[in-house]
């Protein structure tokens, strides 16, 4: 077993980022009051500061100038900016909206949505395991749409754009961090803009009378680049296998705030098609370390 199969500071540093993903309803909830796209422009000029003081400190700035000296990859990282902004934006949306369950059902079925993608754009081949998890989030999806009279957009939406931002990203040669740099750099003027604007209309959140609301909203910059840092460091210091496993803690939180906390609907029929969706995700993570384990096994054979 390698030392990175054993590191309790990468363990416990890629456990916090998830848990911080997964009690980020928490710190949305109070501000329902504000406009979600109000709150995207707050959370991506604070992260700017934020990253860009970070890197700032260790001396890594270059990086991200290298990047936006290359057209192509400023060009590429710009998708990649407007497919985690769009995320974010409906995620914000649907906490203070009370859809945090829709939320929790987005990131369960992302990992198989990479799966759908790897398929067709990267053409991977699939196992017979993998395509029965497919095929069960699939019917779940379908199912879950016919209980709701509509299609489960909130959940669809967040788990496509965030499939898409990591396809992306998994194929961009930038590291993690002067990427996310260079992302918040570029949406930066629209985020600045549309704060210039809502100030001179009057509708500013960010004001003396409420400095609460004010101090989340700086802070949505902190609570957005800290959990990145911390799940940086655990994937470097962690098999890829073990990430696939304690990506599930942030949804399985998210959906026990939207239940517990929030006292959002989760009837017995809707129960129904969250367990369709966890017995394809057990499946799914099954194969992954059965596979993980026996690679090692056959190389030493």
């Amino acid at each position: 077993m390698t030392a990175a199969r054993l590191s309790p500071r990468g363990l416990a540093a890629a456990t916090a980022a998830f848990g911080i993903w997964g009690l980020f309803p928490v710190y949305l909830h109070p501000l329902s009051g504000v406009p979600a796209l109000q709150v995207i422009a707050h959370r991506v000029a604070w992260a700017c500061v934020f990253i860009f003081g970070w890197l700032l400190l260790r001396g890594e700035l270059a990086g991200v100038s290298a990047t936006l000296t290359n057209g192509r990859l400023v060009a590429r990282l710009t998708l990649t900016a407007l497919l985690i902004s769009g995320n974010w934006l409906v995620y914000v949306w649907s906490v203070t909206h009370a859809h945090i369950v829709d939320t929790s059902l987005g990131y369960y079925i992302n990992p198989l949505v990479n799966v759908v993608l790897g398929v067709f754009v990267l053409r991977e081949r699939l196992n017979g395991a993998q395509w029965t998890a497919v095929a069960l989030a699939g019917a779940a999806v379908a199912y879950l749409a016919v209980l709701a009279g509509r299609p489960p957009w909130i959940a669809g939406t967040l788990a496509m754009s965030f499939s898409l931002y990591g396809l992306q990203r998994k194929v961009i040669s930038v590291d993690a961090l002067p990427g996310l740099a260079t992302e918040t750099l570029l949406l930066l003027p629209l985020a600045l803009g549309y704060l210039a604007w809502c100030q001179a209309a009057g509708g500013a959140a960010l004001s003396l009378e409420r400095p609460g609301i004010g101090a989340l909203l700086i802070g949505s910059g902190l609570i957005t680049a800290i959990p990145l840092f911390l799940f940086a460091y655990g994937a470097r210091a962690l098999p890829y296998s073990t990430l696939g496993v304690l990506q599930y803690i942030a949804p399985s939180l998210q959906l026990l705030c939207g239940v517990l906390l929030y006292h959002e609907s989760f009837r017995p029929a809707l129960a129904a098609g969250f367990a369709l969706i966890w017995v394809a995700l057990l499946i799914y993570a099954a194969d992954g370390l059965w596979r993980s384990r026996s690679a090692p096994r056959a190389a030493r054979a």
